[in-house]
């Protein structure tokens, strides 16, 4: 079935400051979603009676369901009203948050996590559009504010998730994420403008055309591939650094775990920065600069990692080279063009976690067979993987 464009004065609308504020506010909660889990491994292994490693599937499928959610539902915001789409969105994440607040077994809750995961794309569906409402020449800012939106969300999300295992039963998180998705419903019902897509083309026709996109776009392979290993190194990190704080070396419990998030966002607050750097020197010096933070970071891990001090440094190091790395990334691949950008979008972010859910599961792996070393030496070769495929030439947009 071809979905036609029905295109009315509300694809004219400009970006303002509430708007803006709005977006930012419900990519923060939205993509809080996928994260809530990671303080809460150790706890969610009792509660089912399943091991440490098992319990990190949660976090990986979680992570599996955002990329094919990605894969599946960005492509439609290129063709059908984009409110409409979003708020269907939001509605489904409350039912997955619901049912993994009732699960009574570990593969209702595995199901329940993936489902989380599928229907939280909302925040790649407000990046686009917000992209869209704005001016060519503040494109890098706006994305750098929204993606450092998005990161304070996530390190908040094991902040609060943390301090709720510590404290109460774990299972009370989702209730209260699916009530928060409830009122950002009725927020996004009354603030987001009509906007359809751009394109006429049938939904199967815009899956197929992302393999032609990867085809024709050397950058955005170059950027899927930086970006996947860059994420995989920071969820690895995330996913062990759970055990490790509560293993031998900190006997810490879920709200260490989660206050570390409180460190990383420093990070997060130099994503602005960030997206005007990309701005200004080009999103191929910044990427490789931030390649090599990130690679510190994990120096960092290696010689100091048992050590708080050490591990609080590494953390600032590894959220902003990461973060900044998605805000360039991202940045070089909304150049592409309005009629592509969701399309490009989902091919990268979908790359993007699927290298997060893949150093989720290393990340709980290393560290079960060869310890914190295991999983330093896992990001550094993401890290040499990254840089090596950076410095290959591509042709520039």
């Amino acid at each position: 079935m071809e979905i036609k464009n029905k295109k009315n004065n509300s694809n004219s609308t400009v970006l303002n400051k509430h708007l803006f504020l709005i977006m930012t506010i419900s990519g923060a909660l939205i993509v809080a979603n996928i994260y809530y889990i990671q303080p809460l491994l150790a706890q969610i292994a009792q509660y089912y009676h399943v091991s440490k490693g098992y319990s990190s599937l949660l976090a990986t499928l979680t992570q599996v369901g955002y990329a094919l959610g990605l894969l599946m539902i960005l492509p439609l915001a290129d063709i059908i009203e984009k409110r409409k789409l979003i708020l269907t969105m939001l509605l489904g994440a409350a039912f997955f948050l619901l049912l993994l607040f009732f699960s009574p077994t570990i593969l209702i809750a595995l199901i329940a996590s993936f489902g989380i995961g599928f229907c939280s794309v909302v925040p790649q569906l407000l990046i686009p559009l917000a992209v869209q409402l704005s001016k060519p020449n503040e494109r890098g800012k706006i994305i750098g504010s929204l993606i450092g939106g998005l990161l304070i969300g996530i390190l908040l999300s094991r902040v609060v998730s943390g301090f709720v295992g510590k404290y109460t039963v774990w299972k009370n998180m989702y209730f209260i994420a699916a009530c928060l998705m409830f009122l950002l419903w009725i927020g996004l019902r009354f603030s987001l403008p009509k906007n359809y897509g751009d394109s006429s083309v049938k939904y199967s026709a815009s899956l197929t055309s992302m393999v032609s996109l990867i085809k024709r776009f050397s950058v955005l392979r170059t950027s899927a591939i930086v970006g996947a290993m860059s994420f995989l190194a920071f969820s690895s990190f995330w996913t062990a650094l759970t055990f490790l704080l509560q293993g031998q070396h900190y006997h810490l419990g879920s709200d260490a775990t989660g206050l570390f998030g409180l460190v990383g966002i420093v990070g997060a607050l130099f994503s602005k920065t960030a997206g005007k750097l990309s701005d200004k020197k080009g999103t191929r010096f910044t990427i490789g600069l931030n390649i090599l933070i990130t690679i510190a970071a994990y120096i960092v891990f290696s010689l100091w990692g048992f050590q708080l001090w050490g591990l609080i440094l590494g953390v600032i190091l590894l959220d902003l080279g990461v973060q900044s790395n998605n805000v360039s990334n991202q940045a070089r691949i909304h150049q592409l063009g309005d009629q592509v950008r969701n399309r490009v979008t989902s091919v990268y972010m979908v790359s993007y976690f699927l290298g997060g859910a893949l150093g989720s599961w290393l990340g709980a792996f290393s560290f079960q067979y060869f310890g914190w070393l295991g999983v330093c030496a896992v990001g550094l070769v993401s890290q040499i993987i990254a840089g090596c495929v950076h410095l290959r030439k591509y042709k520039p947009i």
